[in-house]
């Protein structure tokens, strides 16, 4: 589901989403009884950890049900599979209502409702130019298009293109040769569907990431809430700036620093700005997003690195969103802001933050 020529980009990034967590691991003793278990998924990889699973367990189930449960949603919702019913429908050059999962239903209202709020910052029909632009499966050069070229791929996008039926679930384009990408969503629906088969398993506690986007409830194997780290956002290597303590929260990170290319000393990021058709060009280098959920952290977290460092910050305060910005100086130096109910969810970590 991830672009395919960044995939090994993301494959070597994927740890710093649990870095806080393994440190902490070696650092003390746990107390309680640590399940871990690994997998892909969605052209990434995803970590589950439990604590304290119920007596008898089935942990070889369990996973096969981890595992069932994000083929589903790559079935539903991948653009790399064109048997997927996402491919089926965005193939299709009808403006019929196209019936189609309730899985895949709610994720486009989901993203549809974000795309409203955040003023079309967030467009799941943005395909066409993520594509255009080297950052989907179906091109991979490391170019400028030409400006008729976005142009083009410009007519083919927008939120009013896309419409949304929950009951009974369908889609339906009002233009047939719009086309639909869900990656700044679908992992975020798949952390939660994870976490939902965990809950049904009876375990409260638990901590699922795939992709960098997480779900946390309950406590850690050393009884304290889960600790995640937020990165510097920077190219290459690895550091922390800080520690968000996560009780019974979606997380997701959005930022320029991972999934780029360069040309002519131009850094061009995945993050399209859909008013412009190019890839957004400010100095707002990441945001973090906590809610109820990972999918709406998920589509948040891009909505709001799209908006960049005066309207991100604006909207999510006016929106009481739990938020955190990195934006980047030409020195190189990081400033940090954060939203007020970003801080009323972390503040019982105060010296949590590493520094900038």
């Amino acid at each position: 589901m991830l672009p395919g020529r960044t995939a090994g980009r993301l494959l070597a990034a994927i740890a710093a989403a649990l870095l806080t967590e393994l440190l902490a691991s070696c650092d003390s003793q746990p107390d309680h009884d640590l399940l871990a278990l690994t997998g892909s998924t969605m052209g990434t990889t995803y970590s589950v950890q439990v604590v304290d699973p119920p007596p008898g367990t089935d942990l070889a189930g369990l996973r096969r049900r981890i595992d069932a449960a994000l083929e589903l949603v790559n079935d539903q919702m991948s653009t790399y599979r064109p048997e997927s019913e996402l491919s089926r429908f965005n193939a299709a050059a009808t403006t019929d209502w196209t019936p189609v999962s309730a899985a895949l239903a709610t994720t486009v209202a989901a993203a549809k409702h974000i795309g409203a709020a955040s003023g079309g910052a967030l467009d799941v029909t943005v395909g066409p130019l993520v594509n255009l632009w080297g950052f989907g499966p179906a091109r991979s050069d490391d170019d400028v298009p030409a400006p008729e070229e976005i142009a083009a791929a410009l007519a083919r996008t927008g939120l009013d293109k896309l419409e949304v039926r929950l009951d009974p679930p369908a889609l339906r384009k009002t233009q047939p040769d719009v086309y639909v990408d869900l990656s700044s969503i679908a992992k975020g629906y798949g952390v939660d569907r994870v976490a939902a088969v965990l809950a049904a398993a009876g375990i409260d506690d638990l901590l699922v990431e795939i992709g960098g986007e997480l779900y946390g409830r309950g406590l850690n194997a050393r009884g304290e809430p889960w600790r995640i780290a937020v990165e510097r956002p920077q190219s290459v290597g690895r550091r922390v700036l800080r520690v968000v303590p996560l009780r019974a929260l979606g997380m997701a990170t959005s930022g320029d620093y991972r999934n780029f290319f360069e040309l002519d000393g131009v850094r061009y990021s995945h993050s399209i700005d859909p008013s412009t058709g190019w890839p957004v060009r400010h100095d707002l280098a990441s945001v973090t997003v906590l809610a109820d959920n990972a999918m709406e952290a998920d589509g948040w977290a891009t909505a709001l690195l799209v908006l960049g460092p005066q309207r991100g910050p604006a909207l999510a305060r006016s929106l009481n969103l739990a938020a955190l910005f990195i934006e980047r100086h030409p020195d190189d130096r990081l400033e940090v802001h954060t939203t007020a109910a970003f801080d009323r969810l972390t503040e019982a970590a105060p010296n949590d933050s590493v520094g900038s």
